[in-house]
């Protein structure tokens, strides 16, 4: 019997959720749902699939769903289906707030259904590759810089891009985050759209990450410094290269590594298929909603140190997002 899935709200990535889960195999993707009618429309007829656009209506036609709302209309979507003990999917940032992030924590505890947050970068094959390869960093680089988008604009660029960052770095240091400096600048919105954080872990390690979404370039990289070895992830390419200092007896030590073996997949491939795993078997997903708080969490950390002066926060023209999230 397939899973019955629904995917609420198909702009810029909700779509590809829709053409993902149309072909997956154990899965029933029963309806797509936007509240812009022709778009609804447009995606259901490619998938050959039901257009809704309520997404109240999908009551009782529905095994889980996923959620690529506005952040705005996270809570107010997921909470209802989470209650009534519907898995949710959701899209990066899991909320616009972290009391909003607890409501749908406690929403899924109450109906016994999984809370799965989208940051999927933690599904890109080349931080799988990389993780087992990473063991004390002391000192981690990183960069996501994009070019100007026409979506995502109703929040700043670290819980718009960063947050991905921030994410998959917990995942990786097993240690508290005890210190934090930060800036911000508005560019071309009332928004931050460049931002710079350096975070001092407990256990030493310290992480220096820029967000951009301002840039003439894309970059998708980040880089490890660990005790006798560097490591370098490129997440656009799913590339990993590693080097080590090695002894080995030598008059004078080398420098040896290259390129580690990456199975390239899609990230959002791998993230629904999660999903849809650990609905089928009751097992957690890979990102559960307690991990998707605590990467809002350091985001809203972040911005919360910057500079007052530097960040106009609310501006009449501001520009609002239309579509989902990346």
């Amino acid at each position: 019997m397939s899973l019955r899935i629904a995917v609420i709200g198909v702009g810029h990535l909700g779509r590809h959720h829709a053409r993902i889960l149309s072909s997956l195999p154990g899965v029933e993707l029963v309806a797509v749902v936007d509240t812009n009618r022709p778009r609804a429309e447009e995606i259901a007829a490619v998938h050959g699939t039901r257009a809704m656009f309520d997404a109240r209506d999908l009551g009782g036609l529905v095994d889980a769903v996923t959620v690529a709302v506005p952040t705005e209309l996270h809570g107010e979507i997921a909470v209802p289906f989470l209650r009534a003990g519907v898995p949710a999917l959701i899209e990066k940032p899991m909320a616009r707030s972290l009391s909003e992030a607890d409501a749908i924590i406690t929403a899924g505890a109450q109906g016994k259904a999984i809370v799965a947050v989208g940051q999927t970068e933690r599904f890109n094959p080349a931080v799988a590759a990389a993780r087992p390869l990473l063991v004390d960093p002391r000192f981690i680089e990183g960069h996501r810089l994009g070019v100007f988008p026409d979506r995502s604009l109703d929040i700043d660029v670290v819980f718009d891009l960063m947050i991905h960052d921030l994410d998959v770095v917990l995942s990786l240091v097993p240690s508290e985050v005890e210190s934090i400096e930060a800036v911000g600048v508005p560019v071309l919105t009332g928004r931050v759209d460049i931002a710079n954080a350096r975070l001092r872990f407990t256990n030493g390690c310290i992480a220096n990450l820029t967000a951009s979404r301002i840039s003439r370039d894309r970059v998708r990289k980040i880089r490890f410094f660990q005790p006798a070895a560097y490591l370098s992830i490129d997440y656009a390419a799913q590339k990993v290269e590693v080097w080590r200092l090695v002894k080995g007896g030598r008059a004078l030590p080398s420098i040896e590594g290259g390129e580690v073996s990456v199975v390239n997949e899609e990230p959002l491939e791998r993230e629904l298929a999660d999903f849809v795993q650990a609905v089928v078997t009751g097992r957690a997903p890979l990102v559960t909603g307690e991990q998707g708080r605590r990467a809002l969490e350091l985001a809203t950390r972040i911005t919360d140190k910057m500079t007052v002066e530097a960040l106009p926060r609310k501006h009449e023209d501001t520009p609002r997002k239309h579509e989902d999230t990346t």
